[in-house]
């Protein structure tokens, strides 16, 4: 029987956080919703999330767990707690308490007002100030680049209606930006703000590696500026050589023994051009080979509360 509300958390290493996160969502979700699921994703979790989780879900049947084979990723986790959400409604937030459940009431309560998505958007973040000017400037530098129109400050902390999440489902693409592509599949959207809490316990799973490697999904995947702009960078350098070049053979001097200093570093500058033309391109190859091969996005080791898949715990 489908829910009203399906809540999707991915989870890394949160055996010491998730109790908390339950029981605020619970207390949140009661008097919000008529009825509700917590599908809790572990992407591969060192820790004993798993066990923690799953003695929740023999004691509360609304909570569902998917244990995935190794971690994949948070967009990878998001994307398995997706396809197994059943309700008409789907929140997704984080394990990890930055965002507070009291806010998905508040989404939920925007949500009804005809909206097909209503996104978070972060007005205050508690977090050292390289991580908030890392966040900053990557969402400006991402809104230049693409076409979409992408909320600045709005994570994957959401509601979404059941049409959105279908279309989302049925993408197939490996690399996944979901923010990226619920912005892309359209609908009638809005955002609510709120002040991000710091992390209730333990350190982030999510270090700067991370980070990185979902902003180039995030740019590489929505994105065909850049190289556009290394092709137009390739045709500046070749006209300012080719004008050069033409000034010296009307000058009829040569160049010779003075400036090889100047010269070494022109040699160095124009190979370093090409080397970064050569790895964007490369990322976007890369892209390319992981859809040929088709490797499915994620594999689930084994599932508590969702049927024919469970296990023992």
């Amino acid at each position: 029987m489908s829910k009203e509300l399906s809540v999707v958390i991915p989870v890394y290493n949160s055996e010491s956080i998730f109790p908390e996160l339950y029981r605020r969502l619970v207390k949140a979700l009661e008097p919000a919703a008529a009825s509700f699921e917590i599908v809790a994703v572990l992407d591969g979790c060192l820790d004993g999330s798993y066990k923690v989780i799953a003695d929740l879900a023999g004691k509360d049947p609304r909570v569902r767990v998917i244990e995935l084979s190794r971690n994949f990723g948070h967009q990878s986790a998001i994307t398995a707690g997706l396809a197994a959400a059943s309700g008409e409604l789907v929140a997704i937030i984080d394990d990890d308490l930055e965002d507070p459940p009291e806010v998905l009431a508040e989404l939920l309560k925007k949500i009804r007002e005809g909206y097909d998505v209503v996104y978070g958007i972060r007005r205050r973040r508690q977090r050292s100030f390289l991580h908030r000017l890392g966040y900053s400037a990557f969402y400006r530098l991402f809104g230049k680049l693409v076409d979409i129109d992408i909320p600045i400050d709005a994570g994957d902390f959401c509601v979404m209606g059941r049409s959105v999440v279908d279309v989302l489902n049925s993408m197939p693409e490996r690399n996944r930006y979901l923010r990226g592509l619920r912005a892309w599949v359209g609908f009638r959207q809005t955002g609510v703000e709120y002040d991000r809490e710091g992390r209730y316990a333990s350190a982030s799973g999510y270090g700067f590696r991370q980070y990185f490697a979902l902003a180039f999904d995030a740019i590489f995947s929505f994105s065909y500026k850049p190289v556009l702009y290394v092709s137009f960078a390739g045709f500046l350098l070749a006209l300012t050589s080719m004008l050069y070049g033409i000034k010296v053979i009307l000058s009829g001097k040569s160049p010779v023994a003075p400036g090889w200093a100047s010269l070494f570093v022109a040699i160095l500058f124009l190979a370093a051009v090409q080397l970064i033309s050569i790895g964007i391109i490369g990322q976007y190859l890369a892209r390319i080979y992981d859809e040929i091969k088709s490797r499915p996005q994620f594999v689930v080791k084994r599932t508590v509360g969702l049927g024919a898949k469970d296990e023992d715990k």
